[in-house]
This record gives structure tokens, sequence and C-alpha cells, in this order.
């Protein structure tokens, strides 16, 4: 069954005159609001799915599957799917293009019409895995928020804008390391997994794109809120050519006790933030608390 049914997904995948087909019967004219630009190649669909290593007791979390291109490569392989789409008009039609081009997956699929932003849970099976086509002006939140809502989630395959995708590997001391490299970093070990070229997108984006894997791992050893540490990365990196006695004053209070926290992390204070790792930020968000500081702002 399992060969005849990946045998049926490779010959019904959607082919990029079947993409324009469908957009045409939905009226869908492709925003750059809800950043849609929707895979056409097969091969690149393979791609991901063999990348992704998603098995038979997998159950994927597919954010923004627009037309159902990647998710139809995705569910001869997986337990199930469920797919968050936005658009309520893309939702409905997800369905009946299944029926259509898998049959016989029909009940892997359940299809949520929800801003992935905005979920307060997912619904059926604990989630395994994420894989998806992000939207390029929400990739990071969405990944952020995923890893967060959902722990069961072991790894992630996501396609981001090629900048995006930098700046979540990226590791301290490196031009694209910022907040969003550090966040990551609490919840996975972060490597880029290909490129993806433009060709691939209708419509064709006008930036490249990348496939980053994040492998989850036990958020660091401390005592410290994800949030209050969280709250020191934010800080550290809207004023990131400043040292962190000035980028983090307002944070701690003063700059003076700003460097207290730091010195009692043993950070020196004139170090910026794109110099330290995740590790760094929780002993000073230890530091502050320790201090009795956590009421300041």
């Amino acid at each position: 069954m399992s060969d005849s049914d990946t045998g049926a997904s490779t010959s019904t995948l959607l082919t990029t005159a079947e993409v324009r087909r469908l957009a045409r019967e939905l009226d869908l004219r492709p925003t750059k609001t809800l950043g849609q630009n929707f895979v056409i190649d097969q091969g690149t669909v393979r791609r991901i799915v063999r990348r992704s290593g998603v098995g038979p007791e997998d159950v994927v979390v597919e954010v923004g599957p627009g037309l159902g291109s990647l998710t139809l490569g995705l569910l001869p392989e997986a337990r199930r799917v469920t797919a968050v789409e936005i658009d309520p008009v893309l939702a409905g039609a997800l369905p009946g293009t299944v029926e259509r081009h898998a049959p016989d997956l029909t009940d892997r699929l359940v299809v949520v019409n929800a801003d992935a932003l905005r979920l307060g849970s997912v619904p059926g099976p604990e989630p395994t895995a994420l894989v998806a086509n992000l939207p390029y002006n929400v990739a990071v939140p969405v990944v952020l928020h995923l890893l967060e809502l959902v722990p069961t989630l072991r790894r992630s395959l996501v396609m981001v804008q090629a900048e995006v995708a930098d700046r979540l590997v990226a590791g301290p001391g490196s031009r694209t390391y910022g907040s969003p490299s550090v966040k990551a970093a609490w919840y996975a070990d972060a490597t880029r997994a290909g490129s993806i070229g433009r060709a691939v997108f209708w419509p064709a984006p006008n930036v490249d794109s990348a496939l980053v894997e994040l492998v989850r791992r036990p958020p660091p050893d401390t005592t410290a809120s994800r949030e209050d540490v969280f709250d020191v990365i934010d800080a550290a990196f809207a004023q990131r050519r400043k040292t962190l006695r000035s980028a983090l004053a307002r944070w701690a209070g003063s700059p003076t006790a700003a460097e207290s926290a730091l010195r009692t992390a043993g950070i020196p204070p004139s170090t910026r933030g794109e110099a330290l790792d995740i590790t760094a930020f929780t002993r000073i968000a230890e530091a502050k608390a320790v201090e009795g500081g956590d009421e300041s702002s």
C-alpha cells in the first residue's frame, strides 16, 4: 500500500498548468499581503518532502498550503497533515484538490482556516513535524510561535527568504546574527538545508529562497523564564550598535543596573549583543532576577 500510494502521489502532484487552472477557477490573484508565492515545480516538492524526513508515524503541520502543491507531496508519507491556511477561499478549496489528486489519502488531511500566528492549539494528534513554504513577511514569527506552541515538534523544514534563512542559522559574531538567531536557538539547532531558485514559484518572487532545518533540543538550563530571556534579547538587538551597558539600560532600569547585571552574569559591559550566545542571555536574565530588578522596565 505504501509503495502504491507513493507512486500515485508522484503522478498526481500539481503541474504548473494545474496550479494556474486552479487559480483561475478560484478567481485567485496572489497577493503580497499574504505572501502568496505558490510552488509550481514538482521536483522542488519532492526535494522538500525527501529532505524533511517525514515518515508514516509523523503528524505534519503545514502553514500556508496555498493551492496544495506541497500538501499532495506530504500526504503519502505522513500519518496526517494539518494544513493551516489563512485564506478562506484556499482553505475551502484544498480538500477538493486532495480528493481529485489523492482520493485514497483524504482521511489524512485536516484543514484549519486560521492565522497561524493566532493559533492557540493544533487540532488532532500532537504534531511531530513542521514542513512549510512560509510567507516571507511572517516566517520568523510563525516558526517561533509554533515551536513554543507545539513542544512535540521534533523537526521542522521551512522554505523562507534566503536572507531570513541566513538570520535563523547565524551564530554569534556573524553579520546576520540577531534576535531571530538567538530565539531560534532557545528551541532548536538550525541549519541551512539548501537553496531554492525563483523560477519554481508562481508568481516568481523578486528574492531568492532557502530551506532551513530546525531540530528540537532541550532549552537552556536556566532559572529564568523564556519570556524574561527573550526580553533581554529584544533589548540587546533593538540597539545592536551600542554596548550592552547602554542597550540594556532601559530594560534594567538604568545603565548602572545594566552594568551590575552584566558583571553578575560574567559579561563585560562593553560587549555587544551580537557576541553572545543563548546561554549568555539566560545568565543576564538570571542576574537581573537575583538582584530583584524584575519590576524595572
